[in-house]
């Protein structure tokens, strides 16, 4: 025996009224009255028969039932306008959005892009490398990549990368300074900092240098410019091992010191609770996920960082940048 529906524009009007915790909000999206969306809700009541908001003077909250409907009908409409939109777009590859810090899609993205662009030629992937905070809706962006601690409200966040943080230099660099054979002999190198010179102070502490004047160097924009920068013989400068693993592998650069330091700060897959949606951003999401996971099992062999010191003075900052749902631009 079926059940049947209520009514699909009561279902609408409840919907947004409860996503905007507004009858006037809900009455702007869908372009009609406050008295008409208020008159459609209270015939879903009646048809359920139970109330779903507690109205107050210029105040709606869901009730118990309100609370249990409204998330299913979150996940319907979203997965109906997705539909719709897929429906109106015409034939060809499917575009999925993604952003991220410049440091990441240069250093760690393109290095890789040829593998995903040969796996899914039916993806036209549009990256937006920008360190601004960006709106996932309003920027029509499918899916994000930030550094920081995976806590943003309103943002689902997977781990990505978590790999640790290690000096890194051109050979002949190396060379000109005497070999750099203990942390303390970079005393006497040129550090390279990104925007943020909390990393080098930190991974001195850890690897017993803290004699070190680990503030001194130069200052890039981003972690690019660093790594451009060692790359050139200009200095030593502190890095994802992750993000210079082709340099390493091709003897351009060279990792002086087995010390990493570890942190509770990684890059994170951030995206909407409600779900990156699927076809492409869903598939997008899975080889980045695995992508990452095949680099981090292979350091699994190599010793473990030292676990010393997490980057703990760098939580406030993260903390006061996390407000809102918006894509975080930490690093």
């Amino acid at each position: 025996m079926s059940t049947r529906l209520p009514s699909l524009n009561a279902l609408r009007a409840f919907e947004a009224a409860a996503r905007h915790g507004s009858m006037s909000l809900a009455a702007s999206e869908l372009r009609v009255t406050p008295g008409a969306i208020s008159q459609q809700i209270r015939e879903l009541e009646r048809d359920l028969g139970r109330p779903l908001f507690h109205r107050r003077p210029r105040q709606i909250t869901l009730t118990e039932t309100g609370a249990d409907l409204f998330p299913a009908l979150r996940s319907a409409f979203r997965i109906l306008r997705e539909a719709s939109e897929r429906a109106r777009r015409p034939q060809g590859p499917e575009v999925v959005t993604l952003s991220c810090t410049s440091g990441f899609a240069s250093q760690w993205l393109l290095p890789r892009l040829a593998a995903f662009e040969a796996a899914h030629p039916g993806i036209d992937l549009r990256i937006s490398a920008s360190n601004r905070v960006l709106d996932f809706r309003r920027d029509g962006i499918d899916i994000a990549v930030r550094y920081g601690l995976g806590r943003w409200p309103g943002l689902t966040c997977e781990r990505l990368l978590d790999d640790e943080l290690t000096p890194v230099c051109a050979p002949g660099y190396r060379q000109s300074r005497g070999g750099l054979s203990h942390p303390a002999d970079l005393a006497r190198a040129r550090l390279l900092h990104d925007e943020h010179r909390y990393d080098w102070p930190l991974w001195m502490s850890a690897a017993g240098a803290p004699e070190v004047a680990a503030t001194a160097g130069v200052l890039f924009a981003d972690g690019t410019g660093a790594i451009e920068a060692a790359l050139s013989g200009l200095g030593v400068a502190l890095v994802r091992r992750s993000f210079v693993a082709r340099e390493l592998a091709e003897g351009r650069l060279v990792a002086p010191f087995p010390q990493g330091l570890a942190s509770d700060l990684a890059y994170y897959l951030v995206y909407p609770e409600a779900g990156c949606g699927a076809g492409g951003a869903a598939t997008l999401r899975h080889w980045l996920l695995e992508t990452a996971g095949a680099l981090q099992a292979r350091r699994k062999n190599r010793p473990p960082p030292d676990r010393r010191r997490p980057l703990d003075g760098m939580v406030p900052r993260l903390r006061r940048s996390a407000a809102g749902a918006r894509v975080p631009t930490e690093r």
